[in-house]
């Protein structure tokens, strides 16, 4: 990833992502609670973001995402169609074996992007939005992608989060191309030994049945 950064596009993309599934629409005084920016900061970067169409803003000074970011989901949705069509199906299924979360994630530099993620459906379970951007320091998730070819499953407790537990494999087609990581990720105290052995067959089996049909796909890594 270079080096050279602009502050201001990061403040505006910071104030963009402080937008999620649980909470979608924000007072200034909640964007500035939420991301540290001075009102007076905020409201210039939310002028430049509605003039483009990021951001829409209600008579009664409520802001909301704006139609521009729905169009360019499409348009990155539609740049790798198969690989959705592909691995959501394997996601739905681990979660319902595990009712842990399941999620897939990508590598973008020194970063990692939640690309798809089916939310478990035990009463206290991980909540991770897709597409949410981490850092490739802790995790499971994060270490898979530099762990070496003999390393199969990566498993790890509390690392980002104190009382979460997740296990990983890497997804690789039959070319060996790294495609990205799955996990399931869930409470610490419910990954005892037998149920990490279970996951991570689990995970093996799916990453070898994506592998075989990323391959016939001819889908490109990313």
């Amino acid at each position: 990833m270079g080096q050279q950064r602009v502050e201001s596009v990061e403040r505006a993309l910071t104030l963009l992502n402080t937008f999620s599934s649980r909470k979608h629409i924000f007072t200034l005084t909640e964007l500035s609670q939420h991301t540290g920016f001075y009102k007076s900061t905020i409201l210039r970067l939310a002028s430049s973001l509605e003039r483009f169409g990021y951001l829409t803003r209600d008579t009664a000074g409520v802001y909301h995402l704006g139609p521009a970011l729905a169009r360019l989901g499409t348009l990155a949705s539609d740049q790798h169609p198969d690989m959705e069509t592909l691995i959501r199906p394997h996601l739905v299924q681990l979660r319902n074996r595990t009712r842990e979360t399941a999620s897939f994630s990508t590598r973008d530099g020194d970063t990692r992007i939640c690309r798809f993620r089916e939310t478990g459906t035990h009463e206290l379970c991980h909540l991770v939005e897709e597409g949410s951007r981490y850092a490739l320091d802790n995790g499971a998730t994060a270490r898979m992608f530099d762990a070496p070819r003999d390393q199969l499953v990566h498993v790890s407790r509390g690392e980002r989060t104190s009382s979460l537990a997740a296990v990983a494999v890497a997804l690789r087609d039959q070319q060996g191309r790294h495609h990205g990581v799955l996990a399931l990720t869930g409470l610490d105290e419910r990954f005892d030994e037998a149920t990490v052995a279970l996951y991570s067959d689990l995970l093996l089996q799916a990453a070898d049945q994506l592998g075989a049909q990323l391959s016939h796909f001819q889908v490109p890594p990313r």
